[in-house]
């Protein structure tokens, strides 16, 4: 992933999609906010680059792994409802 910084350098939009049709790409405001530019190609590519966050993939592991379930019951009475 290419990281484009605002506040170091000027792009305009027509360098940003040229540079999303090679990577994925992170551009960063002079005010410190991050966009991720990334090319649609198909549903199945994305997919494939979402697999292949391999932090998001990790925390998906760690909540399939929890076993600890609850009652409806007890669900609205945590909530207060």
């Amino acid at each position: 992933m290419r990281t484009i910084d605002l506040a170091v350098r000027t792009a305009n939009l027509q360098e940003l999609l040229r540079l999303a049709t090679e990577d994925n790409v992170t551009v960063r405001t002079p005010e410190g906010r991050e966009f991720i530019l990334v090319e649609l190609d198909s549903f199945e590519h994305e997919l494939a680059r979402t697999r292949q966050n391999q932090e998001l993939m990790e925390l998906l592991d760690q909540r399939s792994a929890e076993t600890k379930t609850y009652t409806l019951e007890q669900v609205r009475e945590k909530l207060g409802l």
